[in-house]
């Protein structure tokens, strides 16, 4: 395997890069940080430059590229200290041009191609967090229309988003709850009447709303169901490996740029006389550091040239998953020790990388889920 950058993908990076250095400063992030708002003019910048549309077929106006462009990409981004879910919509929105009707893809894609969020994913609930055949939202039919009917929670973008793609199990048939094939999706304008959304205070993610939305007999029409009816919980989990790996390579440029400026301050501080870099146990956490994100890199890049080689991914994508999350959480906890009390404060974007980093282990499917999912194919595997 060939991991070496082409010239085309370092052409590509250095645009990005060039778009940050003018649209993605560490001053403006951690203005939108504090404010507690999105980064829109940063994610306008993306627009304007063609990343947004990275990953996207051409005939909705995107370019496609390989998975490993788009693993490089989203590293890039936080490399540089771009909040990591500034980029990935291709991924995001692959269950509406894969299940949905020219209708529905045109309200997603018109939201996309406005720099903002193409919808919101309803799948998690109170109740149904790594259990996600637990949902127990219900859409039911009275007089030819549908009635959805649920609690979705910790729902990204609920503040901002025009639509939510609903997942909901079938309430005409209560005796299919625990069943998979009783779940289906549909598509939701956020508008609607019956429709509360009630933000989550969180501590870290300041610039993205994350939301409790509460459905109490939200009327909307057959026609607004996605794909088959049934196949709700299967059209939601294809795209699941590559968005675990894409979390796994912003991981790792989070872990690089909180790297980079533990080692700059490590060579500058002073103390006792000398750079508290050339004290062998600053020394240690440096190398550990590098070390781990060495690791990651390797994972994230493997993980990405097997998707495109259309290799099985199910262990390598949780694999990589797994150890990045943990691993930038290491690095950044690291990154904090070695900048001391500064590294504790807002003025320190080390204090946002430490905080974002946390919850790489729990979105997107838990370490534990991660650990499920290798562990039972190995069992398997060896029976």
């Amino acid at each position: 395997m060939d991991f070496s950058i082409t010239e085309e993908q370092e052409l590509l990076l250095e645009s990005l890069r060039e778009v940050m250095a003018r649209a993605g400063t560490e001053s403006y992030f951690k203005e939108c940080e504090a404010a507690g708002r999105y980064p829109q003019e940063f994610a306008d910048a993306l627009v304007e430059s063609g990343f947004a549309m990275l990953g996207v077929p051409e005939e909705y106006g995107g370019t496609p590229v390989d998975t490993v462009t788009m693993m490089l990409v989203a590293e890039e981004i936080t490399k540089n200290g771009g909040p990591n879910f500034s980029f990935g919509q291709a991924l995001s929105i692959a269950d509406m041009l894969q299940f949905g009707n020219a209708e529905q893809i045109e309200q997603c894609m018109a939201e996309i191609t406005s720099g903002h969020v193409g919808f919101i994913l309803g799948f998690t609930e109170p109740q149904a967090g790594s259990d996600s055949s637990a949902v127990a939202t219900t859409y039911t039919r009275k007089d030819g229309k549908v009635y959805l009917n649920g609690h979705k929670t910790f729902m990204s973008n609920g503040l901002r988003a025009k639509y939510l793609l609903c997942v909901a199990r079938n309430g005409d048939e209560p005796q299919e709850t625990a069943k998979k094939n009783a779940f289906s999706m549909w598509w939701v304008p956020m508008d609607l009447p019956g429709i509360t959304v009630e933000p989550i205070h969180k501590i870290g993610w300041h610039m993205l709303d994350t939301c409790e939305i509460y459905l109490d007999n939200v009327e909307i029409e057959e026609k607004d169901l996605v794909g088959v009816e049934g196949n709700g919980f299967m059209q939601a989990m294809i795209n699941f490996e590559v968005e675990r790996l894409l979390m796994a390579a912003s991981c790792l440029g989070m872990a690089e740029c909180a790297f980079e400026d533990a080692a700059r301050y490590a060579a500058e501080r002073v103390q006792f006389g000398k750079p508290i870099g050339t004290f062998q146990l600053i020394q240690e956490k440096l190398t550990r550091m590098l070390m781990k994100i060495e690791a990651m890199r390797g994972l994230v890049y493997k993980a990405a040239w097997e998707i495109d080689q259309n290799l099985p991914v199910n262990n390598d994508s949780a694999i990589a998953k797994l150890f990045c999350a943990q691993a930038c959480f290491e690095v950044c906890d690291d990154a904090m020790q070695i900048m001391g009390g500064i590294g504790y404060t807002t003025d320190c974007r080390i204090s946002r990388l430490w905080l974002e980093s946390r919850v790489q282990r729990i979105g997107g499917g838990t370490d534990e889920v991660m650990i499920y999912i290798v562990g039972r194919s190995i069992v398997k595997a060896h029976s």
